[in-house]
């Protein structure tokens, strides 16, 4: 698997706990391979994103030729899949390479902090 540095890797076993169970902030997973060339074009970003976002934003990888379960589970046909998780639910799916600066504006409405409840007169 083409490993991005500062994202940890998921496999099958530990899919629902570490994406699923995961409370309080989304998780992006990628879905990659190591025979994946738009793969390798994404790690470098994925650790950019990983960090500057750490606060707000969980990211892991899954490698799809290993973890035929997940792969199926959520019908990832292309790789990389880019899938936000958030409260155990897929929210959004985009697929490909894309620079960073695409990645974070697509990112934004899962990373923004909850809207404030208005006060009511």
């Amino acid at each position: 698997m083409i490993h991005a540095a500062g994202v940890a890797e998921v496999t099958d076993a530990d899919f629902e706990a570490e994406v699923l169970g995961e409370r309080g902030r989304p998780v992006l997973v990628e879905f990659t391979a190591d025979w994946c060339g738009p793969c390798r074009q994404l790690a470098p970003v994925l650790s950019a994103v990983a960090a500057e976002q750490a606060d707000r934003l969980k990211v892991v990888q899954i490698d799809a030729d290993t973890n035929p379960d997940t792969v199926t589970r959520y019908g990832v046909l292309s790789m990389p899949t880019l899938i936000v998780f958030r409260d155990g639910e897929p929210v959004q799916q985009m697929v490909g390479a894309r620079p960073k600066r695409r990645l974070l504006q697509e990112l934004e409405a899962v990373t923004a902090p909850g809207p404030a409840v208005a006060a009511t007169a």
